[in-house]
């Protein structure tokens, strides 16, 4: 019950975290029937298009031990060679529909999910041995879907080998009084019909089995909230601490700004809420920001900015356009030049008239 309960919460998707976790312990979403889809159909592609060679190969080798079959040693060395002779034949004849099946047998398992090396499947698990795990999976959707894929490939090929071979039914009962050399290309004529019709049939199982076993996949793959947060935590950290280094940063930043202040050569200030002090000496591109704050900070801007003489001028709109618009260390905007130009060019001539009382 605990387990279903714990099913039951799995209600987000999974992470892409999640998805290569579960590739690499080979967790991927399989069908058996999509494979034995590809054999069947390699199988069939071999006696269609190398059934003819083979059989006329394997013939001809035949053939010519029986014509010479007075001159075959049949010692010790003789027999082995003779064997040897034999293996070899047998090997090159059906070694290309043996190759063709190998590949749709790797093909199988290459369109459904990427090639995958993981030996965690071979771990032994007490699961595998287990009365109770054994038990639910015996009556598990998964040995239903298993169940129903079994009868229906049962009744379709069933019915496709009826109404395929019934129209030859004569033809088949015959085939024991047919002569040797018309045997083999009826046989292979009605393979090649009957896995055809097999092929055909097994592709529409092959899909909606794939579609059924990816569906089962995804949702073992689906995590609760609580496995969403652990994830998140594990990969960007605990917010409790991240949120301690951000204050952390905001002080050091805080400090560099109001040590930075009695060097401005003027704050502007909106005369409560903004206060940004600016920087600039002859020779410079662009005043630059060396502090900006609001409220708090904005106050103590102020502060330090009057214990060091630094002149402080009103101007809200031009406050609130730099502290949208300029970053810490940064030159303003060539939008707000001239407004900033202005600002300081009176300070400027303020300096000046003081410089001469």
């Amino acid at each position: 019950m605990a387990e279903q309960g714990d099913d039951s919460q799995k209600t987000e998707d999974p992470t892409q975290k999640r998805l290569d976790e579960a590739l690499k312990r080979g967790d991927v979403a399989k069908s058996q029937e999509v494979n034995t889809w590809f054999i069947i159909a390699g199988g069939t592609l071999a006696v269609a298009s190398f059934s003819g060679g083979v059989s006329l190969n394997l013939a001809a080798t035949l053939r010519g031990l029986l014509e010479h079959s007075y001159q075959l040693r049949v010692d010790g060395v003789g027999l082995i060679q003779l064997g040897d002779e034999l293996g070899r034949a047998v090997v090159s004849a059906v070694a290309i529909p043996i190759v063709v099946l190998m590949l749709a047998a790797l093909g199988g398992n290459l369109i459904q999910h990427r090639l995958v090396w993981s030996f965690e499947s071979l771990q032994p698990k007490f699961s595998r041995v287990s009365p109770a795990a054994g038990f639910k999976r015996l009556f598990s959707m998964q040995a239903l879907a298993n169940l129903t894929k079994g009868l229906i490939k049962i009744i379709v090929v069933g019915a496709v080998m009826t109404v395929l071979m019934w129209p030859d039914r004569t033809k088949i009962q015959n085939l024991a009084w047919t002569d040797v050399g018309a045997v083999l290309p009826l046989t292979r004529t009605l393979a090649v019909k009957l896995l055809g019709a097999v092929v055909a049939m097994l592709a529409v199982v092959a899909a909606g089995d794939y579609l059924f076993q990816y569906r089962q996949w995804h949702e073992r793959q689906k995590m609760s909230l609580q496995e969403l947060k652990e994830e998140f935590k594990q990969s960007e950290g605990d917010p409790a601490i991240r949120g301690k280094i951000k204050q952390m940063r905001q002080g050091r930043m805080r400090k560099r700004m109001m040590a930075a202040v009695p060097k401005a050569t003027v704050v502007i200030t909106n005369p409560t809420h903004y206060a940004i002090a600016l920087q600039y000496e002859r020779g410079m591109e662009a005043p630059i920001c060396v502090a900006k704050g609001v409220d708090a900070t904005a106050l103590k801007i102020r502060e330090v900015a009057g214990k060091h003489s630094v002149p402080i001028v009103e101007n809200p709109p031009l406050a609130r356009a730099l502290h949208a618009t300029v970053e810490v260390d940064a030159a303003i905007p060539v939008e707000h030049y001239k407004a900033v130009a202005e600002v300081i060019g009176y300070v400027m001539r303020l300096r000046r008239t003081v410089a001469r009382r």
